[in-house]
């Protein structure tokens, strides 16, 4: 369920949505499978096979990714994870920032119908630990720069086999030390064996995404591929999504706004996304700017400290026309999206 904060028609923003949920765009719709095919894997392949050469994915670090680059990476790294024994429900656990490793090791996971499970990064000691047991992971893939949060986890009686390391070299902690290190850049460039490559159903769980943990231990949450699919739909439905747009992602892509409502509706939509480790009201402007982006969202305090933060010449230097934003209060809203010269969505 989408609301405008804006009455329709108070601007052009409006007619631009609107010129968009009519598909008046003059390039091809977005992807649109029938309920019996709503997997991530089905969502990748067909969009390499629609568009191979348009941007998917760009990063802050400067790596990019177009839909058919994602599909043959996926294609490689799922091999590398057949070579690891990843196999249908086992669990990849991803100790993982921003960035092209999350989202190749994502997607090559469920090549092999196996389970990714995206750790908050912040995690670390007690916290980290329970999520290890919780899930029990066959692989642990983790940035060097995390490396060290797995020092006081306790990994016995998980069955961990190996560990991917994104990033410089390091020596395992003591809890990843009887683990296989693989680098993940090696394993990228595996040959593709078709044959290890696996079509996950709509009902295959796919991811656990673990809640916030604030009344208690955290709980995973079982997501299955429609699942997910689902939320890449219904945002780009909200939003009105086409293949011309750009969004701008900031969140962390082991939360579900950042992953399933912006990296998977721009899987869904055929757009691409400009990604960046996190987000900063000091540099918010300067990122939209660069990168050209159409769209972007904003959760929780993070519309309200754009809006107070200074005002800029540049304020409208920018192509956003909406902003996906909960919650947002009376006494702000209406003035942010006259500042911007954008629209405000909220989604419930």
């Amino acid at each position: 369920i989408v609301d405008h904060v804006r009455v329709p028609g108070q601007d052009g923003v409006a007619a631009v949505l609107e010129g968009r949920a009519m598909g008046g765009q003059n390039r091809t719709m977005s992807l649109d499978l029938p309920i019996s095919e709503w997997t991530l894997v089905n969502a990748v392949r067909g969009q390499a096979a629609e568009r191979p050469d348009d941007l998917y994915l760009s990063f802050a670090d400067g790596a990019d990714l177009t839909f058919g680059d994602f599909d043959a990476a996926t294609d490689r790294m799922a091999t590398a994870l057949a070579d690891l024994g990843v196999g249908p429900g086992d669990r990849v656990l991803g100790l993982l920032t921003n960035s092209r490793a999350f989202m190749v090791l994502m997607i090559a996971t469920h090549k092999r119908r196996a389970i990714f499970v995206p750790i908050n990064t912040e995690l670390k000691g007690s916290f980290l630990e329970h999520q290890v047991h919780n899930s029990e992971p066959r692989v642990v893939a983790v940035d060097t720069e995390l490396l060290d949060q797995f020092a006081l986890v306790d990994t016995s009686g998980v069955a961990i086999t190996s560990t991917i390391l994104v990033g410089p070299p390091a020596e395992l902690p003591a809890p990843l030390a009887h683990t296989t290190l693989h680098a993940y850049d090696d394993l990228e460039v595996r040959t593709v064996e078709p044959d290890l490559l696996l079509d996950p159903a709509p009902e295959d769980v796919c991811t656990i995404m673990y809640t916030s943990g604030t009344t208690g231990p955290s709980k995973g949450v079982l997501m299955p591929q429609a699942h997910c699919y689902l939320f890449g739909v219904g945002t780009r439905d909200s939003m009105s999504l086409t293949p011309d747009d750009r969004y701008y992602l900031c969140m962390p892509m082991f939360h579900a706004n950042g992953l399933f409502m912006q990296a998977y509706a721009c899987l869904v939509a055929g757009c691409s996304a400009h990604v960046v480790k996190r987000f900063s009201v000091s540099s918010w402007l300067d990122e939209v700017i660069a990168c050209e982006a159409t769209v972007t969202n904003a959760l929780g305090v993070m519309p309200e400290f754009i809006f107070r933060h200074p005002a800029d010449p540049r304020d409208r230097d920018h192509q956003l026309t909406r902003i996906m934003a909960l919650p947002v209060a009376d006494d702000w809203a209406l003035d942010f999206e006259e500042r911007f010269g954008v629209d405000i969505v909220q989604g419930y």
